[in-house]
This record gives C-alpha cells, structure tokens and sequence, in this order.
C-alpha cells in the first residue's frame, strides 16, 4: 500500500475528481490504480475566498515498487504505515481455572472503557466500580441540574457511565505521540459501537453526546459478552496495600458497602474530580505530585460571527461545517492565555459535582447546530499559585490544587447568588472593567440560568486577580486574530476550573504507582490524559501493562493482530 500526503483539491471539487487527481499526482493509468481509500481530508482556510481541501490517501497500485522508485526522494509519496493492532497476549483457556484475582477497573470514563475493552478482549474478564449509574439514568440526573437546579453529587456530568466526555463536544483528536496508531484502535471501535465512518478521515472528528450514550452502551455490552462485568453505584473508598519483600503491593479494594474484592492488578481511571478518592489515596501513601492546570471562563458568540471570520464567503459549507478556533496570547504579567476546548454550535453547561459549587464545561451535539460557539478562556496555573502553606519553596501538598478549585467553585455559586446559577458579563463590560445589569444579542445557554454581575469586582473577583488581568489583555489580542471575538455582548460565564487533574499519581515506565505495586493510574484523574482520544489510548496502553503482568509477557513482542477500522473508499 502506498500513502499520497498533501493532495490538495478546490473545496468545491466534482464528487468523482479525486480519482484521476490520484493517478495524476503518481503519473499513472487510471488502469494501475487498483484502488484507494481516504486515510485523513483536512483544509486549509488561510484563503478565505479560496479554500482547498487536503487529502491524505492510501493506494493499491498495479506496480507499487516502480511508482515509490519514480517518486524517490518525495515526502509525500511514501509507503503507507502498517496501522494494524496487535495485542500484546491472550488468557489461555485454562486461565479462569486457575482462580487468580480478576483485574479490576475503577471509573468507566473513555478511559477506563478502553482498559476494560482490552483487557475483555484479552481474555482476563475485568470487573468494572463505577460510583456512578448507567448513562442513560445519568443523563436524566444531568437533566435534573440543568433544568431543575437539583445535584446528584454521585450522578452528573462528571460521574457515571461515559465519564466527563459523554457531555461534551465529543471530540475526537489529540496532539499526542502516536507511533504506534493506537488512536486508530480507539476510533476503530468506536465505529465498531455506532460513530459514523467519516470519523476515520476527517481532520477533527466529532460526535456529540445524544450519539456518544448509545455507543457507550454498545462498548459495555461487548465488555459483558466477553466476560467482563460492570458494577454502577460502586465506589471505591479504600484501597487494601500491604508490604512484601520489593515494597508495598495492592491486594485490593473496599467499596462504600463495606464488600471487599480481592486483587492484584487495579487500574485507577478515576476522572479528574474523584476528589474524595484522590484524598483517600494520598492517605494512604500512594505517591503523587501537584501539577499545573488551568483556570478561567467559557465565552460565547454567535456561531455565525465565528464561521464568518474563519470561513469568510464559504462559511456554512457543509464540509467545512461550523467553524472553531484555538487561541493563545501570552500576557504582559507572563500568564498564557488560551482557548480550551471550543464547541461550535454548542452550550455551555454546568459541569459541578459538589454541592453549592459551580463549575462551567462546554458540550455539542454532532449537528453542531445551536445558535452559539462557545470555548473556555483560560489562564495557565501552577502549583506555586496555589499552595495552601505560605511557603516560597519546597514541594506543594498535591491536595492543594483541589482546595485551590474549590474556593472558586463556590465564589462562583456566591456570586451566582445560589440555585447553581453562573455569574456572568459581557465581553465589552469585562474589559471597560464595568458591571453588566442587561444582556445585549447573546444569549448565553447555560442552564439553570446566568446572573449578570461583575466577575472582577474588588474583594469579590470571580478568579486571582493574576487570571482576570491576563483574559483582560488577551481579549483584544484574540479579536485580531477572530475578528468579532472582542464583541461588546459576547458572554463570560464562570468558571471553569476542571481543565485538568490538579495532581498527578505518578507512576514508572511499566505504568505502575511509583510506589504501590499493582496499582495502575490512568487517564486524566492520574494527569496521563486530557480528552477522549488521549484518554482511551492511555486506556489502551495500561491495559496492555496489566495483561504484561498478569500473563507473565517479557517484552513488547504482539502475539495477536486486530484489524483497525473498515476501508473508508469514498472520499466525500
């Protein structure tokens, strides 16, 4: 197979004329292509008026190794990349007889849906602690906040089935190293559950959360078929460690009925707001660091001023679809400032899971259709911002951060003045540094509702100061970059403070605990991931640990292949 990069078309090309742009770009017969299919379509917007379209495609050619000669010392004509999965073992069949502790996963986020899948399809039958419910009980929870003001702190955007990324943009890209193609895998399978194929192509998948709940529920039933077994409304409240001869050793779990599960191998994708779990196991010595993390606001436009200024005179073309951004300023008093996770045509939702806190997220649908854009506008933090000591130096108690978060979650839920109600201001008041008493054009979509206030109001400013002066400077910035970004009645809704894990649980290169053997901390609670792609390829990745482990593997040697995805043949 071979691999054509940086095959640029018109945005408005013919449906059938990718074909012979193919056989052109290799000088060949339309007769020696066998056949090709779309490995990635991308654009390039820099000309508004003038759009093209960017394929990479793989081919099966008649004479492979004449063509790659012909084209010796190209970049863009190359042999495609083996993209293949090959797991790393497989339970013999005599394994369940052996009676060994099963393996154990903690939290069902994508993540802890990747380790469980794999480990399911290696044949070593995970059991899954979820302290959540079913994500279709779930969402009528998140409903009841959203609606009604009323928390289920252990049922909510954050906890449940699906974890955070069932109730966001669904977005499907990452900027991690992929040497091995595991986002493939991922996307491979979420095909498998019900995405559409086009995610195997386009530049910036997405799905959207009404379709991510039934490809969830796909992704479990496999888990079950394979023997694996799902358990909601089961947390984890303590962790069993005892000493042996090389240190201390995980022997299992205690869940909050008091049952207790025998185990050796316990991967930890908790989420980044298992705060009480994170307290629990700082308790008990499980080494872990304080990391930076971000804070800030999520701000919202019309959709259309955004697609306007990306797309100019194509904005609304259906391949194009609604237009996003990403932005970063770096300001005067040395913050860095910058978009986080940006929804076109989206809402800004509540995202808490404590009570009398409030804590803001985006979320899309997959049609992307609602009036707004929205994004977080955020100020990188770290651990030095926020230890609770006093101290100038030394290493920051990794609880701090979650003390740090909370402070603003529940200033935010003051000025909110209660009912989990965000505090808000326009765009032109924050930056004249006046309050807002009347919405203008935008109306922001937060539910249960946005109080207009003052988010900088001295003695009672919504975030550090530091913060505010920073998403202050950068706004105008940003405007000359998106032109309406600086809008007098685009909205700041606060805050959002769950960008990432505020700590880390560290761990060594065969993805264990630094000091608890067995222990296997993933995703984004471990600070190892920070979205859904990056979360489930981590998944993937402890997962393969634990098998290691588990079936005495030496080595990184595959034993077993896996085909990744279907051939995508239609380019449009």
């Amino acid at each position: 197979m071979l691999r054509i990069t940086e095959l640029r078309l018109p945005l408005d090309h013919a449906e059938d004329a990718l074909r012979p742009a193919v056989a052109r770009r290799l000088g060949i017969a339309d007769a020696d292509l066998l056949s090709f299919n779309v490995f990635r379509r991308a654009w390039d917007a820099r000309r508004k008026s003038a759009i093209v379209l960017i394929y990479t495609v793989d081919c099966e050619l008649r004479d492979e190794a004449a063509v790659l000669a012909a084209h010796q010392g190209d970049p863009h004509v190359r042999s495609a990349p083996d993209t293949t999965y090959r797991f790393v073992g497989h339970a013999p069949a005599d394994f369940r007889a052996q009676e060994r502790p099963r393996p154990i996963v903690v939290g069902f986020g994508p993540c802890g849906i990747f380790a469980a899948l794999l480990l399911a399809q290696m044949g070593l039958r995970p059991i899954v602690l979820e302290r959540g419910k079913e994500v279709r009980q779930r969402t009528q929870d998140t409903w009841g906040l959203w609606r009604r003001g009323v928390l289920n702190p252990d049922s909510n955007v954050q906890f449940g089935e699906g974890g955070a990324g069932t109730f966001s943009d669904g977005k499907l890209w990452s900027q991690i190293s992929d040497p091995r193609h595991l986002t493939r895998k991922v996307l491979a399978e979420f095909v498998k559950a019900g995405a559409p194929e086009e995610i195997l192509f386009v530049a910036k998948p997405h799905i959207g959360t009404f379709r991510l709940v039934g490809m969830v529920e796909k992704m479990r039933a496999e888990i079950v078929a394979l023997g694996g077994e799902i358990r909601f409304g089961q947390q984890v409240t303590d962790v069993l460690i005892e000493p042996d001869g090389a240190g201390l050793h995980l022997r299992g779990v205690t869940l909050a009925s008091g049952e207790q599960l025998r185990a050796d191998h316990v991967v930890l994708a908790l989420g980044h707001s298992a705060r009480d779990t994170f307290a629990m196991l700082h308790q008990r010595g499980v080494f872990m660091e304080a990391k930076p993390f971000s804070v800030g606001f999520r701000i919202e436009h019309p959709q259309g001023v955004i697609d306007r200024a990306r797309f100019g005179p194509n904005a609304g073309n259906p391949i194009l679809g609604a237009a996003d951004y990403k932005l970063v300023h770096h300001a005067k008093n040395g913050r860095g400032v910058y978009s986080f996770c940006m929804c076109p045509g989206g809402t800004v939702v509540a995202a808490t899971s404590e009570p009398e806190r409030v804590v803001t997220n985006g979320m899309s649908q997959y049609s992307r259709n609602e009036r707004n854009a929205n994004a977080g506008i955020v100020v990188g933090i770290s651990p030095q911002d926020y230890r609770q000591d006093g101290l100038a130096e030394g290493p920051v108690n990794p609880l701090d951060g979650m003390r740090f978060q909370r402070f603003w979650e529940s200033r935010a839920y003051e000025l909110g003045e209660g009912g989990y109600r965000a505090p808000g201001q326009l765009v032109g008041d924050f930056v004249k540094k006046q309050a807002s008493s009347v919405m203008g054009k935008v109306l922001p979509s937060y539910q249960p509702g946005v109080h207009l206030t003052d988010l900088a109001q001295p003695g009672r400013e919504s975030l550090p100061a530091y913060v505010l002066d920073a998403i202050r400077e950068a706004i105008p910035a940003f405007d000359r970059q998106i032109a309406g970004f600086a809008m007098r009645d685009a909205v700041l809704t606060g805050v959002e403070t769950r960008t990432s894990s505020p700590l880390r649980i560290t761990r060594n290169r065969q993805y264990e605990s630094l000091n608890v053997r067995g222990l296997y901390p993933a995703g984004e609670g471990a600070g190892y991931a920070g979205g859904i792609m990056s979360a489930g390829v981590d998944g993937i990745e402890v997962a393969e640990a634990v098998a290691r482990a588990m079936l005495g593997i030496v080595g990184d040697t595959p034993v077993e292949q896996h085909a990744v995805g279907p051939s995508v043949m239609q380019a449009i």
